[in-house]
């Protein structure tokens, strides 16, 4: 496992986090019990933390409008041909903006390019002093790099927000590849070679971008070089967005080496006190859906508190982090995150070393680590990719993956074995449609450079697939 020290814990998440677990414990709401027990969360105690460039007070936790809920039920992302439910998104910004949340956090390519109409219609209803808009400049296509249709991109954004200005604006996805072309290439074609990122510059000048910053998936080199023009005063970045997360701080590389680790990413930030939003502090939800043993060892720990809010607390706890933002579909999600930071129980050193025996353990079970965002869809071939790697995690986590290559079985294993194939197949048929399962594959690789995850998505389908033939072999 790896260590933090005690030191290096202070100088990261703030010498007031270091307190004893008892009477952290003690915090709590009216009733003796957490916020995150489904309790009506307070109005007035939300955690905040204050912009160094603006010294404006912004909510620690940050409404993502990635997941709008739709008419009939569940999320935009999951029921992309479904009208965004717009009476159920006001009602749920109204609450938000209630209970203390400033910051809402969208892009042109949300919802199937649906989200910043409705968050904008969401938002028109409140004084504009009551939030802070976060948006991007979500040009991966290369039809949008030309310096006029990126141009537009953020003119409609402003349009569709109904807004003057952009809080806060981040060059979208910096690092990504696209095509034949690597990241610093495609970088280079999105926002240097037409000039974008020096008309933006501009037009932060003019008041009509507060805080200009990127989000990062991908090569950390370009990640590197940004910072680097930071502090050359070539640019300035008023912020970035990172993934952070109690399994990302010291996995995410080995998880996929083509990802970075957050403790690098977050320490790189820190010392040049550029302020950190955080987004996949569930990374996709995964660190809400643990498995069971993890489970129980973290309820042992605090039985009253929710698996995610774990997860919530750590991300909120590093001092560097302005907001950690969470893409909340259902009412009680939002409750919930609410409860969390209103008022923020920072991580202890001992709690912090919990969590990373946790994450070691959740490491050790080898899951793939998609965060269903679907920008790999739509696969021109038909296959679903989410889904798949959906199966697969559910799973390992469930206990339903047979050992294949474990020749010689007792007559207790041997029956174990023949449960757990069942279920694993029986489960993809009924998950996964046979048309869309990976068999059908064809290595073509279009979806791996939209991966913000950096999955190798064929080698992962192959292998995949190879399993399931072995387990059908074995009728």
């Amino acid at each position: 496992m790896k260590e933090i020290s005690r030191r290096q814990f202070i100088k990261i998440f703030g010498g007031a986090t270091v307190a004893s677990s008892t009477v952290l414990t003690a915090c709590k709401g009216n009733n003796g019990q957490s916020a995150t027990n489904g309790q009506e969360p307070p109005k007035d105690k939300m955690t905040y933390r204050v912009n160094p460039n603006t010294n404006e007070k912004v909510s620690l936790l940050g409404y993502g409008m990635m997941r709008l809920p739709v008419v009939g039920g569940g999320a935009g992302r999951e029921n992309p041909d479904a009208d965004i439910d717009q009476e159920m998104v006001n009602k749920q910004v109204d609450y938000a903006i209630e209970h203390g949340v400033n910051y809402f956090d969208t892009s042109p390519a949300y919802c199937q390019g649906r989200s910043e109409k409705a968050t904008g219609i969401a938002l028109y209803r409140h004084p504009r002093d009551k939030y802070f808009v976060a948006t991007k400049l979500s040009n991966f296509s290369p039809e949008t790099w030309s310096k006029k249709a990126s141009i537009e991109m953020f003119e409609n954004s402003l349009k569709e927000l109904q807004v003057e200005w952009i809080d806060y604006l981040l060059l979208h996805a910096i690092g990504g590849d696209s095509r034949d072309m690597d990241s610093e290439e495609t970088f280079n074609a999105r926002f240097m070679d037409n000039g974008v990122l020096d008309w933006l510059v501009e037009q932060k000048k003019k008041g009509r971008i507060h805080n200009l910053g990127f989000s990062y998936h991908g090569d950390v080199e370009i990640f590197d070089m940004l910072l680097r023009w930071h502090d050359e005063g070539r640019y300035h970045w008023d912020f970035a967005q990172i993934e952070l997360n109690y399994l990302d701080w010291d996995w995410a590389d080995e998880i996929n080496d083509r990802n970075t680790d957050a403790s690098y990413l977050y320490a790189e930030l820190e010392k040049r006190g550029i302020p950190a939003v955080i987004m996949e502090p569930l990374l996709g939800g995964r660190l809400a859906n643990v498995p069971d043993p993890i489970v129980r060892k973290m309820k042992k720990q605090r039985p009253e508190d929710t698996v995610a809010s774990w997860a919530f607390r750590y991300a909120g706890t590093p001092k560097g982090v302005l907001t950690v933002l969470s893409g909340m579909t259902y009412m009680e999600h939002l409750r919930e995150n609410i409860g969390t930071y209103a008022p923020l129980e920072p991580i202890t050193k001992e709690e912090n070393d919990f969590l990373m025996e946790i994450a070691e353990d959740i490491y050790n079970l080898k899951t793939i680590p998609c965060n269903e965002c679907n920008y790999c869809m739509p696969c021109p071939y038909g296959i679903n990719i989410p889904a798949i790697f959906v199966h697969y995690n559910k799973c390992l986590k469930e206990g339903n993956m047979p050992d294949t290559e474990k020749d010689e079985k007792d007559t207790e294993e041997k029956k174990e074995y023949r449960r757990q194939r069942r279920a694993f197949l029986i489960g993809y048929d009924r998950s996964v449609p046979k048309l869309r399962q990976a068999s059908h594959c064809i290595q073509c690789g279009q979806c791996s450079p939209h991966c913000p995850q950096r999955i190798d998505i064929p080698r992962e389908m192959r292998r995949i697939d190879e399993y399931v033939e072995t387990l059908k072999r074995d009728a």
